[in-house]
């Protein structure tokens, strides 16, 4: 007896969640993404070994960012998180997550929404979530933090083209703390 799943494997469900999104993000949200708008099986057990299409999102020293994910086909710029450009990437998903409910509603689509709204600045009583977003989005704040990192972000872009395949996807290892002499 052939047991062939039509369901999509672990890789295609993550794959489709990060693609709305849109950024690296923790898998948590991913499976949250993917329960609340595409119908699977997705669980956090499944995001927790390697998962064929995906890699760590890399912090700015190249070491992979604890449990945040990314898609390996995005280039690495768009791998690299930065507090502001994290906050970016964020606002961004909020949009497109809100704006793909307003085609789709349904119920775990609009908890989705209500749980996301906290990460907008007045996202909680805002009438139109992706609005409050978008003007977030455009502050003078954001702008110039993001312009703050330019030149960190592209030094990381500079050290990881040196680094094989390998460690472009999963980062360096993590040094551990050495103690000095006592």
């Amino acid at each position: 007896m052939n047991h062939l799943s039509t369901l999509p494997s672990t890789g295609e469900q993550a794959r489709h969640a990060l693609l709305l999104i849109g950024a690296p993000v923790g898998a948590r949200l991913v499976v949250d993404v993917h329960a609340a708008i595409f119908d699977g099986d997705l669980s956090m057990a499944d995001l927790a070994g390697r998962v064929p299409g995906l890699c760590a999102a890399l912090r700015p020293d190249l070491t992979a960012a604890p449990g945040v994910l990314a898609l390996a086909e995005w280039p690495i710029e768009r791998r690299i998180v930065t507090p502001a450009h994290r906050q970016a990437d964020e606002l961004t998903m909020v949009i497109r997550v809100a704006e793909f409910v307003a085609l789709r509603p349904g119920r775990a689509a609009t908890r989705l929404l209500r749980e996301l709204a906290p990460r907008v600045p007045h996202g909680v009583e805002a009438v139109d979530l992706a609005e409050a977003a978008r003007a977030a989005l455009t502050s003078p704040r954001l702008a110039a933090q993001l312009a703050a990192e330019v030149p960190v972000r592209a030094a990381a872009v500079a050290r990881a083209a040196a680094l094989d395949p390998r460690q472009q996807l999963f980062g360096l290892p993590s040094v551990p703390h050495q103690r000095g002499p006592g």
